[in-house]
């Protein structure tokens, strides 16, 4: 794949990212966080694993010991990464979830740098630093203009969620790396996604929330699952593909551009303003990623 076809990738992620993260917010209020992802996570590895039968079973007969062993540890990683998450934007707001990107990209490349030698040889060109600074310097104009800490959807359960879920994260992203050295993105995502949804459905049995369900309307549930295949899709699949074909720098610079698309989602969906200011800072954002990923 070419350069410019792994741009159009980026834009589909940023674009469909940017509506997610609302869909996502919607439904960590009107479900507990432990059955929103159970479900979530279990619709989307079941799609992921009857794809990944039917076109991908010559790889399945590759996985080992060692990718078990790493699949695991990477699916307990993403549970806690989504617990955390969820949680965050429950007690915050759909844009506060994506603003935390901002904060994550500086923290997901330094502890790349450390154990990949290109990734560190990206993150120190002189396009990249430069790129890199007037993304954040435009995501922060573009954030910090049009929300306040002190509006009633900022509190700070939410921020030390939303903190721990960044950090989680950026050994995460190592980890797939890691991982998609000896597996396609795809079953890399249905394995996470299934054990990862498992591990939230007995923690939903344990703890008695699971019964909420009962009392659910099928048709939110419907909602819930096409979500989950939605987000998976989009959240996990494409954001593994990207991780494993250009790496974990790349990846988190393009996160920087995803408060733009929510906040564009928001305008077209709910009628939220965006003034010239944050327009302006949302070009800076596009103009400084563009040249941040330039080679």
């Amino acid at each position: 794949m070419n350069n410019q076809n792994y741009f159009l990738v980026r834009c589909m992620y940023v674009i469909l990212m940017g509506l997610g993260f609302p869909i996502m917010r919607y439904m960590s209020l009107n479900f507990d966080t432990l059955n929103n992802n159970a479900i979530r996570f279990i619709s989307g590895g079941v799609i992921f694993c009857i794809v990944c039968l039917l076109k991908y079973n010559n790889h399945l007969k590759n996985i080992n010991i060692k990718t078990i062993l790493l699949l695991f540890v990477l699916s307990i990683f993403m549970t806690c990464n989504m617990f955390f998450f969820i949680n965050g934007i429950k007690h915050t707001s759909a844009l506060s979830g994506s603003i935390f990107s901002i904060l994550a990209m500086p923290l997901g490349i330094l502890v790349a740098s450390l154990f990949f030698i290109d990734e560190r040889e990206r993150a120190l060109s002189y396009k990249f630093i430069t790129g890199s600074l007037i993304a954040i310097i435009g995501s922060f104009i573009f954030v910090f203009n049009g929300y306040s800490l002190d509006s009633g959807s900022f509190s700070y359960t939410g921020f030390i969620f939303l903190t721990i879920a960044i950090c989680i994260q950026s050994i995460q992203n190592v980890i797939i790396k890691i991982v998609a050295q000896y597996l396609p993105a795809i079953v890399i995502s249905a394995s996470t996604a299934t054990i990862s949804g498992l591990m939230f459905l007995l923690l939903a049995i344990k703890t008695g929330v699971i019964t909420e369900l009962s009392v659910t309307s099928k048709e939110l549930l419907i909602y819930l699952v096409l979500a989950g295949i939605y987000g998976m899709m989009t959240g996990m699949l494409m954001a593994f593909y990207i991780v494993k074909t250009q790496g974990v720098t790349i990846f988190n610079i393009t996160q920087l551009l995803i408060p733009v698309s929510t906040g564009i989602f928001g305008y077209i969906t709910l009628g939220e303003k965006v003034d010239l200011i944050q327009a302006t800072g949302a070009v800076i954002i596009i103009a400084g990623c563009i040249f941040a990923t330039k080679r």
